[in-house]
């Protein structure tokens, strides 16, 4: 790698917060990342799933059990929750789900699956088009917590895409010094913005934080037939410890 300065200043201001000059030549430059392609991995992706294998989630009993279809899985009611191989701090979660197009039941008890981030934090996957249920529990819901700022899901059976931007907690030993945060997007829209988690979440409960590192993902087997394809994450540097 060169050690040539990259075009800019040395007789600039320094900025407080970084030690570096305004403008500075000798602040190092961000690194490449290829972007993908319509929604697809990019190039320093972790590919959790690429439609064609399970290899990178495990099941209750040791090996996923969920059913492979049409570059997609799809809950197999009954045989428990996946949680992925890989395990994540800070990160960004990219996924696309689509409920079942056949339409059964109603509040809960359509569509209904979730995506916990670090194993205990979960974002709602529900099928809310037309279907109301309580608000910290429907679709984009930080579930049992917050309600999201709008309702932007499609139509059953059509692909929904989440976008998760997540802020692990920090501890100091035991104590928490900085709780979790998140910042969702469902097909686009909004719906929270840095959002701190008042701890995990739970069914009608309030559990409290306790002192956790790295965690997988978990894919909610709820007893329907939610489908999930092309997901992947990207680890994220921590800016609060010098990133």
């Amino acid at each position: 790698m060169s050690s040539q300065l990259s075009p800019g200043y040395t007789d600039t201001p320094i900025l407080p917060d970084s030690g570096y000059h305004v403008h500075g030549s000798e602040r190092p430059q961000p690194r490449v990342v290829v972007p993908g392609h319509m929604g697809g991995p990019p190039s320093d992706a972790i590919v959790l799933f690429d439609g064609t294998t399970l290899a990178q989630w495990r099941g209750r009993n040791g090996a996923a059990e969920w059913t492979l279809c049409d570059g997609c899985m799809e809950v197999k009611p009954g045989t428990g929750d996946l949680t992925s191989s890989e395990s994540f701090g800070d990160h960004q979660l990219h996924l696309e789900w689509a409920s079942p197009t056949v339409v059964k039941g109603d509040s809960q008890g359509r569509g209904n699956s979730g995506v916990f981030v670090q194993n205990r934090y979960e974002i709602q996957v529900l099928d809310c088009h037309d279907n109301p249920t309580y608000a910290d529990g429907i679709t984009g819901a930080i579930y049992g917590q917050y309600p999201p700022l709008a309702n932007a899901c499609r139509k059953p059976g059509e692909w929904q895409t989440y976008d998760i931007i997540w802020e692990a907690p920090r501890w100091e030993g035991e104590l928490l010094v900085r709780p979790a945060a998140v910042t969702i997007l469902l097909n686009g829209v909004v719906l929270h913005h840095h959002k701190a988690l008042r701890g995990p979440t739970g069914h009608r409960n309030v559990p409290e934080y306790s002192s956790h590192g790295d965690a997988p993902v978990r894919l909610q087997d709820h007893g329907d037939l939610v489908r999930y394809r092309n997901i992947w994450a990207r680890r994220l540097p921590a800016y609060d410890e010098g990133g």
